[in-house]
């Protein structure tokens, strides 16, 4: 990847690679769930949390990784399921179909290896099947040309009799062509104890991996694909689907209607009937029902707008709730402020929230009005229905029902500019 980011940390529509994997195996409710991690893997424990993790010293192969669980796992006699961190479109159908067959027939086989069929086999590891099932996994590396003809291959995922792993694991030599202990040699080295492997297949989309930038850039279009059909299933209008994008967690409500150009980051929840107009931006934001957003809007996490209530152009909010019906149309920068029912915010006005150190709050009332430009320096509370004058300056509160004025009183001296402008005119002559 190129990158000071661990890999499964990349994120796939605004959720790491590794929580899509985390969320697909939690839904088959396991006993104990296991992340093997690098010695400087800090981020991804905390990432992971409160998954229990387990450390790999060194990078020794898919079979040493494994073998670093072997404590947490003492005594474990269940099924144990082997994952890789980068799959984030593995779902748990597929899990569960590949658990059910460990346990199906007469003799249940010791070890199921999820395959796939690829268009373009290129470098994956070879299945070669037998009569009764799996005989042994082959690394494109050490297959010969006849294997490499294979178009069965293997995923990597794999599901263990846990009563057989470690003792197949220890089994594992690094005589290969990378120096490492692969895990698939446990097939080969099962097969010799008499044990037996099955293969279930699943489509080559679900085990697509994430290796470079090149191929996050290609799950990520294949995951906004996925979610944009979703939405548009469960009732949302995406006017032009391709340029909307969308986090694995944004939520909407039935007759959504989104137009081109509008971006979810995680955290955003839309309700029914409400429209986001063009090029607006939402993070961490709930907009309630029949509420419109933008265009050219941006919600910052913490905002709160409430049902039937405009959010117009240019117009920004951050750690703000905007109550039923109220409006800010124009120009405009709420942050961490609470603004009442049917309040209208005029175009320009601020809320001059930070002082350098500190953030401080604004309140507005139900049914108050700001003017344009109006500058609101919290703390400050504006009560119900207080009008504030066109480009006032607020530093006191207002009581309700009353109306504020802030600025200077306007002076007008006759002829002065014709002076002026005389005089300057000599200046810049001289120069």
């Amino acid at each position: 990847m190129k990158s000071d980011r661990p890999k499964v940390l990349h994120p796939l529509a605004g959720r790491p690679l590794v929580g899509y994997v985390l969320e697909s195996v939690a839904a088959l409710k396991p006993d104990r769930l296991m992340v093997v991690i690098g010695p400087d893997g800090a981020d991804v424990a905390k990432a992971v949390a409160p998954a229990t993790t387990a450390v790999q010293p060194e990078r020794l192969g898919t079979g040493d990784a494994v073998k670093a669980a072997r404590k947490a796992l003492r005594g474990f006699a269940g099924d144990v399921l082997v994952i890789y961190g980068d799959s984030p479109f593995l779902t748990p159908a597929t899990l569960r179909k590949m658990v059910r067959r460990r346990h199906a027939g007469a003799k249940p086989p010791a070890m199921v290896v999820l395959g796939f069929r690829p268009r373009d086999p290129a470098r994956y590891g070879r299945l070669v099947m037998g009569r009764d099932g799996l005989e042994r996994i082959v690394e494109w590396r050490e297959a010969s040309e006849e294997e490499r003809r294979i178009g069965l291959c293997n995923s990597g995922v794999m599901v263990v009799d846990g009563r057989q792993l470690f003792g197949l694991l220890d089994r594992l030599t690094n005589d290969n062509a990378k120096g490492e202990y692969y895990l698939t040699d446990l097939v080969a080295i099962g097969r010799k104890r008499g044990l037996t492997a099955a293969v279930i297949e699943a489509p080559e989309e679900e085990l697509l991996g994430i290796d470079s930038r090149e191929a996050l850039a290609g799950a990520e279009a294949l995951m906004q694909r996925r979610l944009r059909a979703r939405a548009m299933a469960e009732g949302v209008t995406l006017v032009a689907p391709e340029t909307v994008f969308l986090a694995a967690d944004t939520r909407f409500g039935r007759d959504v209607t989104v137009h081109p150009h509008v971006v979810f980051a995680p955290g955003v929840s839309v309700g029914a009937g409400a429209e986001i107009r063009s090029f607006s931006h939402l993070e961490g934001a709930q907009v309630g029902e029949n509420a419109l957003v933008g265009p050219f809007a941006r919600l910052r996490p913490g905002t709160r707008v409430g049902a039937g209530a405009h959010i117009g152009n240019f117009v920004e909010l951050k750690a703000t709730s905007l109550g039923a019906g109220a409006k800010a149309n124009h120009l405009t920068y709420l942050g961490d402020a609470s603004i009442g029912a049917k309040a209208n915010i005029g175009a320009g006005t601020i809320t001059c929230n930070y002082d350098g150190i500190m953030k401080h709050r604004t309140e507005i009332g139900a049914g108050a009005f700001t003017g344009s430009n109006s500058t609101l320096v919290a703390p400050v509370r504006l009560g119900a229905r207080a009008y504030v004058t066109a480009g006032s300056v607020i530093t006191d509160d207002v009581e309700a029902d009353a109306m504020a004025f802030g600025r200077a009183r306007q002076v007008a001296k006759p002829g002065r500019a014709k002076v002026f402008r005389t005089e300057r005119s000599a200046v810049k002559a001289r120069d």
